[in-house]
């Protein structure tokens, strides 16, 4: 990495001069008046005070394929890059966090089946840019309200192991009603394969004696997502 050179006045008024213009139009039209690499722009001002950051911004959005991405990036990754310092970093992983806390609030507030579109949103959030597959449990009381959100199993690229008799034995320890399945493909394609049916189905024979009932199951793609029960596989 090379060494920055001090910015010169001309270099520094122009910048400071872009960031007032950009923050200016944020406040007076909204966020949707800013295209994504102005928002990661604003996010990156703060961290990185003297430098213009467009161009920093533009290749992060070129190397990792969008504002969500971006975001959702592994802190390892993003440090990788040339002019992001820690700072920079967790500026950028911290809204990330965020966003993820406000959805999961929304969704433990309410009964899960009657505020679907929001869980979707809030597992598309945090799951869809997931370089490997990772395996979650949703866990229900009677009343349909979420009661654990946990990873049951981290993998590869292509799969990720889950053991029937571990998922069997956390619903009973949290005294669960229901479960819903949800796991990602990091190859973006949603649709279930062979092993996801048979998986599922060897998860909700061994739910049924202990009388906990697999609600569904979703597969989180990079722009889609698939339910098991809306395909009739549940």
């Amino acid at each position: 990495m090379g060494q920055e050179r001090e910015p010169r006045a001309e270099d520094e008024a122009h910048y400071r001069g872009h960031r007032d213009r950009l923050r200016q139009r944020f406040l007076a039209a909204g966020p949707e008046a800013l295209a994504d690499y102005e928002l990661i722009e604003l996010l990156l001002f703060a961290a990185i005070p003297r430098r213009d950051v467009k161009p920093l911004a533009k290749g992060l959005l070129a190397a990792f394929g969008g504002l969500g991405a971006v975001l959702n990036a592994p802190a390892d990754q993003l440090a990788a890059r040339a002019g992001l310092g820690p700072a920079a970093v967790i500026a950028l992983k911290s809204v990330a966090a965020a966003a993820g806390r406000m959805l999961a609030e929304e969704v433990m507030e309410k009964p899960v089946l009657s505020s679907w579109s929001r869980l979707i949103d809030y597992l598309k959030l945090t799951m869809q840019h997931e370089p490997a597959e990772r395996f979650r449990l949703l866990f229900l009381n009677a009343k349909n309200r979420l009661i654990a959100d946990e990873v049951q199993g981290h993998g590869t690229v292509d799969q990720a192991p889950v053991y029937p008799r571990e998922v069997v034995k956390r619903a009973l320890e949290l005294a669960a009603s229901a479960l819903i399945l949800v796991h990602n493909h990091p190859s973006g394609d949603p649709a279930p394969s062979r092993a996801d049916i048979e998986m599922t189905r060897t998860l909700v024979r061994a739910l049924e004696p202990v009388g906990v009932t697999v609600h569904d199951h979703v597969i989180i793609g990079r722009r889609d997502t698939a339910s098991f029960k809306a395909l009739g596989l549940i």
